[in-house]
């Protein structure tokens, strides 16, 4: 029976260490004996892209920047309030 790969595999004492043994060895040779990460996604907002010509978003972006806000908060502030406006 061929040796475990576990028993080549060190121990490591930090992140570090264990960065620069992967940096020159092949992670698949010692994949089946890693631990099985279990994590959880929750994502609860989505980002949609809207497509504006050059001229509008220089314009924004320098609107923005004369509130020191971001063109993002700028934009979605704005469209709020013309959707508000048409409800």
């Amino acid at each position: 029976m061929t040796k475990s790969k576990s028993e080549n595999l060190p121990r490591f004492g930090s992140l570090d260490e264990l960065v620069k043994f992967f940096d020159t060895h092949d992670l698949g040779e010692y994949w089946t004996e890693m631990p099985e990460a279990h994590f959880e996604v929750d994502i609860k907002r989505k980002t949609h892209l809207f497509a504006i010509n050059t001229e509008l978003a220089n314009k924004l972006t320098d609107i923005a920047k004369s509130r020191k806000i971001s063109s993002e908060v700028l934009i979605s502030t704005w469209l709020k309030e013309k959707i508000q406006e048409q409800i």
